[in-house]
């Protein structure tokens, strides 16, 4: 089983690298773009003898205690319990 988790910086949490991005990406030609946030992907591989249930709250604990930073982040963790490699 595979578990993705997203971190991004809370909404009211000032993201310079994200500005710095967004004028880049203003700077190179792009256009339409009204703002850009900048997070971490994580993929995490879970031991298949855990439930999807289990699993999931596992991998909420490691992405709150581990992966982010709760006075600052956000996470959002998606569980993929397909077979495929």
């Amino acid at each position: 089983m595979k578990a993705r988790v997203y971190v991004t910086l809370k909404p009211s949490v000032l993201d310079p690298q994200g500005k710095a991005i967004h004028h880049a990406v203003e700077g190179i030609g792009y256009h339409g773009i009204t703002d850009v946030r900048q997070g971490k992907y994580f993929e995490v591989a879970v031991d298949g003898s855990l439930s999807p249930d289990e699993a999931r709250a596992e991998v909420e604990r490691i992405a709150r205690d581990v992966l982010s930073n709760p006075v600052i982040e956000d996470y959002r963790v998606e569980l993929d319990s397909s077979t495929e490699a």
